[in-house]
């Protein structure tokens, strides 16, 4: 046996581990890493009782809004799924003020807790982009305060604090092992990271492979950034093998946090996903490859992975988004990053038979409360990762042999 084939053993023991859970009746507990942003910019978009049945239908336990809408989280109480909220940009200037934190905290988390699983508070959304940097500044004061006030309110035990960056603040991401912040937001993220580990909180990312891959569609392999089989790339200093782009992106965050001191910070991925249409110029934005980037996305968060820097430490993802928003502004691909459509029904096919009959029939589990559409529901459910199982399997053995 090779040593090639014997550094593979461990992700086929994993998986043959999981065929057991699913054949055991234990599937249900598996993927505790994986959520979904829920979006809200459409004229469309069904009720949040809908929402959290086609969540249910689907075994995603962990949500993300934009905002803090009331509706949402009256909604989510007592659904057993998580829930992050978000501060708006535009409130962060009021949030200078500690009072005023207080009671935004007081307003908008508490009457919910413990009812409703709020987990995060996201402080507002990549306040730092290469077009506009205004908003940065604000950013570690309005932390501070919220947390303070969830600290006064007796509800930090609940509740992690942080703030999602887009990879505008990487002045280097490859290799990896080259990851830097840019000198502009390196004071910035300096003490983002103190507080993280203060707080023991997560630094999140918003990671996009497709943008990298629409600007330079004949310099990336396109295989590379879909999850799909490639030779990837190893890195020169680390002698770490990449077979993905996104696993890339994140530990060239990590290593950037390290280079400022900040080895343990976890880095979550708050935001990753494909467009399944865009305009003319929007090369790569196609319901084939959003179908293949999200299911083999999934089938690797199915399977616990973590990062090559971190092999040992499984990476959680929020997938972009659950649904189509039409309201959108910016190019066609930013209304179409949903894998759902309002209606309820699958925007493209993910290539599972049995999910796509299991979605498409999401609407009529919603209105119905009978024990036998949600057997029906459940054992459609455990089919559809039976075939992601499956299909794991046949990947690694390929893999092997």
């Amino acid at each position: 046996m090779t040593s090639r084939t014997t550094a593979r053993l461990p992700s086929l023991i994993s998986i043959l581990f999981l065929v057991s859970l699913v054949f055991s009746g234990n599937i249900l507990q598996i993927v505790t890493s994986l959520g979904i942003n829920y979006g809200q910019v459409g004229n469309n978009l069904p009720s949040p009782d809908k929402v959290i049945n086609l969540l249910r239908s689907l075994r995603i336990t962990k949500t993300r809004i934009y905002d803090t809408n009331p509706q949402i989280l009256s909604a989510f109480a007592n659904s057993d799924i998580e829930i992050i909220v978000t501060i708006e940009n535009q409130v962060l200037t009021l949030l200078q003020d500690p009072q005023q934190a207080l009671q935004w905290v007081d307003s908008h988390i508490k009457p919910y807790i413990p009812a409703t699983r709020i987990t995060g508070i996201m402080v507002g959304n990549e306040l730092f982009t290469d077009e506009d940097s205004s908003l940065i500044g604000y950013m570690m004061p309005a932390m501070i305060n919220i947390h303070k006030a969830l600290v006064q309110l007796g509800l930090d035990r609940y509740v992690q604090v942080s703030s999602p960056s887009s990879l505008a603040v990487l002045a280097e991401s490859y290799p990896p092992s080259a990851g830097s912040f840019k000198p502009e937001v390196s004071s910035v993220m300096q003490q983002l990271l103190q507080f993280l580990e203060a707080t023991r909180s997560p630094f999140w990312i918003n990671a996009y492979p497709y943008f990298a891959y629409k600007d330079n569609p004949d310099k990336i392999p396109i295989d590379y950034v879909l999850f799909n089989r490639n030779v990837g790339m190893t890195d020169p200093n680390t002698r770490l093998h990449y077979d993905n782009m996104m696993y890339a992106q994140v530990d060239a965050l990590a290593f950037a946090a390290a280079k400022l001191g900040y080895r343990n910070i976890e880095v979550r991925v708050a935001e990753t996903g494909w467009p399944s249409k865009g305009d003319a110029g929007e090369v790569g934005a196609s319901p084939a490859n959003a179908a293949t980037y999200n299911r083999n996305l999934m089938m690797r968060q199915f399977a616990g992975e973590g990062t090559p820097a971190r092999r040992n430490s499984r990476l959680d993802v929020y997938i972009f988004a659950l649904f189509n928003e039409d309201m959108k502004p910016g190019p066609t691909s930013e209304k179409n990053y949903g894998i759902f459509r309002p209606d309820g029904s699958l925007a493209y096919n993910l290539g599972f038979s049995t999910m796509s009959t299991t979605t498409a029939n999401s609407q009529s589990v919603t209105y119905s409360s009978s024990a036998t559409k949600a057997v029906n529901r459940t054992t459609a459910t455990l089919e559809c990762w039976t075939i992601l199982i499956l299909a794991m399997i046949q990947v690694v053995i390929s893999r092997l042999f």
